[in-house]
């Protein structure tokens, strides 16, 4: 018997064959190897104990500037964006706005370090984690996110999405604010055209975020018609322009809470664009009372991921960056309770976000890049019914170091 891995796996239960035990030899950062018995040794070995291993966790979307800000604040704007049908999403925006006159990367820092802390604690290993730009919190919030992407590399990859926050039309120097960020080293161009005053102004809001995509070579992230307006469309508006520029697979639209007002003949032709552009939508029903058809687009086979949002700040007061937790909490906000539901919405936080945000071969198989979580949980239906913390997270093929994580989250709290 000859050590021929880095790491070891034993008796893992995997989704697709629930009724067999496995054995998973990791080498170089990849799964090596899947077998019933892999008979050699790893420099490292763990026993998951018939328990489940699956992919790590995705969180496709995380105002991560905006971190453990609520107790900053007063609650003005949380009770605007969770008011009846969210007719005051945009009063609530203006209203959260006000913390952004405090940022400073030295404060910011130390909340974004807490939260990827824990989202590796939880298993999540991947974050597209968005930074407000604009005239108030200057490029604050993107330094702290770019020193955390650089901090925690390997453990939690952060993806840092310049955020148009306060919108690019309405917003004087928001633009060149912008370039600044992408300049900075920003890895996704982040919008939020619905914002913006009139129809010209957010086709025009769109425009300037796919040619700064252009121009710097990255991916798009838009909240888009996030308030109880059915006459929102600007979906609509990004994924026709996704089409246009040839950005089909490197656009993700957020949230699209309006859609649960469209009528049926709209949505099935919005589905019908959004898979001509090869676009996923980010849904967090649990931030908002309004939220996407999440099944309906998912009948249509149009991708959906779920996202964390939030955590403790203006429109939010809760979140542990856990997204099993996220998923628990959607199981019951979207009635997803029979077993396939649940299978579904495990796919939603693993490797439909994988794939949203471009993760290549996110999934176990022989080859892929290893980024698992071993569970303490048998099945599926035990994992969302306790959501607790994996017994083990691996990162890049590398066990994530827990009683770490726990020190950074304990000096940054």
């Amino acid at each position: 018997m000859t050590e021929q891995f880095d790491l070891i796996i034993r008796n893992a239960v995997l989704r697709k064959d629930p009724k067999t035990q496995f054995d998973i030899g990791l080498k170089n950062g990849k799964i090596e190897k899947i077998a019933p018995k892999i008979d050699a040794k790893g420099t490292g070995e763990l026993d998951a104990g018939g328990n489940l291993v699956t992919e790590s966790f995705v969180n496709t979307h995380l105002h991560l500037c905006k971190v453990y800000t609520l107790m900053m604040m007063d609650e003005a704007a949380l009770k605007d964006y969770h008011g009846a049908d969210m007719g005051k999403a945009m009063t609530a925006i203006e209203l959260a706005a006000k913390i952004k006159e405090q940022y400073d990367e030295k404060w910011i820092i130390k909340n974004v370090r807490k939260a990827a802390a824990l989202a590796a604690r939880y298993g999540c290993t991947h974050i597209r984690a968005f930074a407000d730009v604009d005239s108030k919190g200057k490029l604050e919030g993107i330094k702290a996110l770019i020193k955390a992407r650089d901090e925690f590399k390997g453990i939690v990859d952060i993806q840092t999405v310049a955020f148009a926050q306060d919108g690019l039309v309405r917003e004087p120097g928001a633009e060149a604010l912008m370039r600044q960020a992408m300049d900075l080293g920003a890895d996704v161009v982040g919008g939020i055209p619905w914002i913006e005053y009139t129809d010209a102004d957010i086709a025009e809001h769109v425009r300037i975020c796919f040619q700064l995509a252009k121009e710097y070579d990255k991916p798009v992230s838009m909240l888009v018609d996030d308030a109880g307006d059915n006459g929102l469309r600007s979906l609509e508006v990004m994924a026709l322009e996704t089409i246009r520029t040839g950005w089909q697979g490197r656009s993700l639209a957020h949230h699209a809470r309006a859609m649960a007002m469209y009528p049926k003949p709209y949505l099935q032709k919005l589905a019908a664009i959004l898979k001509k552009a090869d676009m996923g939508i980010v849904s967090d029903p649990h931030t908002g009372p309004l939220h996407a058809r999440v099944r309906e687009l998912l009948e249509e086979g149009v991708l959906v991921s779920l996202g964390q949002d939030d955590i403790s700040d203006a429109y939010y007061p809760y979140g542990r960056n856990n997204m099993l937790e996220v998923a628990f909490l959607n199981s019951h906000l979207l009635w997803f309770t029979t077993r396939e539901d649940m299978e579904t919405l495990y796919t939603m936080v693993t490797t439909n976000p994988a794939r949203a945000i471009g993760l290549k071969d996110f999934e176990i198989k022989e080859g892929a890049v290893a980024n698992l979580v071993v569970l303490d949980q048998p099945n599926v239906l035990e994992a969302l019914r306790f959501h607790e913390k994996p017994k083990y997270v691996i990162s890049h093929g590398k066990l994530v170091d827990q009683k770490k994580m726990d020190e950074i989250i304990r000096e940054n709290s």
